[in-house]
């Protein structure tokens, strides 16, 4: 059972990250360079869907590892896999602290009505997605190693 749930949850935070890994170094550069501005509509859009999938995604994924946690609790590998799981709690507190307030507000965007200072709010939701990656990434890093 635990073999299971170290397999499962290794496989859903690494899709997470790649997912997230995707969005951030292909995706938003390529509508960013999208003739007159239209990436606008584009990233709205992605707001909206990642903006309901994600958070499921993100909560499921600190529960697997918080239950593959308390399960393996005095294991080997037990402490990798207990700070994979803060890590999780970290992005996910990051998300509805810095990253779903600017979501919120791009997902309500369209082509003839977005802010004057549009590029500015993309831009800084990039930089603390580029954050979130790198934690959600050491996150999924130690709990592969737990699982060798």
């Amino acid at each position: 059972m635990q073999d299971v749930l170290a397999v499962v949850t290794v496989v859903v935070v690494g899709l997470m990250v790649g997912v997230e890994f995707a969005v951030a170094v292909f995706v938003n550069p390529i509508l960013d360079r999208l003739p007159n501005d239209g990436g606008v509509e584009a990233r709205s859009d992605g707001a909206r869907v990642l903006g309901r999938v994600m958070p499921f995604w993100y909560i499921g994924s600190v529960v697997l590892g918080a239950v593959w946690s308390t399960l393996t609790w005095g294991d080997a590998g037990a402490s990798l896999v207990a700070a994979g799981a803060a890590l999780l709690v970290v992005s996910v507190v990051m998300s509805i602290l810095l990253l779903v307030p600017i979501n919120s507000r791009v997902a309500t965007w369209s082509k003839e009505g977005v802010p004057a200072d549009w590029k500015q709010q993309v831009g800084r939701w990039d930089r603390f997605h580029y954050v979130r990656v790198g934690v959600i990434v050491l996150a999924f890093t130690l709990f592969a190693v737990a699982l060798v």
